[in-house]
């Protein structure tokens, strides 16, 4: 697949975390803070937040549909729970308190300006809630245009309901938009359902490709989208 001869997008859309935010970075600090408050230095916080992705992943996907809040919150109950620690009350509190305050990655701002002044309109999809997301955009110059969360759609990536949703939100059909992402879990399987173009920000992360998809393009940061447009005579 390639973006060379299809129609200039009239919006972007993004995935928020590891994409636009430094998410990878910003949960690794707010568990070995959890970790540290239990005195849990034997505990390795990279396998710990890999036992909580698990969690925050299968709870999204079980019905009936729960607030981020809650799903994170009894995401990181579990995980505790798997490493032999008790939780409290205040844990969910940090973590969401965290990732708010989660910042994007150096390039990010910058490079939302600049699609912004090509006339691009600009938006999030993400699987957060309105209040926790908005420490994040807060944080991204004024350039997002609209936040379409999980919370608004009643439904997580990667079904394809929360893009179908956002979609109709912003008036338009799939091949009005380009995504931008940084998960293939999460993104890569509803851009291959509904048929929308994709680009895929690996950050060197580990994450890997679906075996039944290939995004329309591979970049390593933000910053290579607009030269990446004006390549295909955007």
């Amino acid at each position: 697949m390639s973006l060379k001869g299809t129609r200039r997008p009239e919006w972007l859309t993004f995935d928020c975390y590891g994409t636009l935010i430094q998410w990878d970075e910003g949960l690794l600090a707010a568990v070995r803070e959890i970790l540290h408050d239990r005195q849990a230095a034997d505990v390795d916080a990279a396998r710990f937040v890999e036992v909580y992705d698990r969690h925050e992943h299968a709870l999204e996907q079980t019905p009936p549909h729960r607030s981020f809040r809650d799903v994170s919150g009894q995401g990181l109950r579990l995980a505790l729970e798997e490493f032999g620690l008790s939780g409290s009350e205040g844990d969910a509190a940090v973590l969401t308190s965290r990732i708010s305050a989660m910042p994007p990655f150096p390039e990010v701002v910058g490079t939302l300006k600049a699609l912004k002044a090509s006339g691009y309109r600009l938006c999030i999809v993400s699987n957060t809630d309105d209040d926790i997301i908005a420490g994040n955009v807060a944080q991204l110059g004024g350039h997002i245009d609209r936040v379409i969360t999980a919370q608004q759609a009643g439904a997580y990536k990667p079904a394809r309901r929360l893009f179908d949703y956002a979609h109709e939100q912003l008036g338009v059909s799939k091949d009005d938009v380009v995504h931008i992402c940084a998960s293939p879990h999460l993104d890569h399987a509803a851009a291959r359902d509904i048929g929308f173009r994709c680009v895929w920000i690996d950050r060197g992360t580990g994450r890997k490709l679906l075996p039944d998809y290939t995004p329309d393009a591979i970049l390593k940061t933000l910053d290579e989208v607009p030269p990446l447009f004006a390549s295909v005579g955007w």
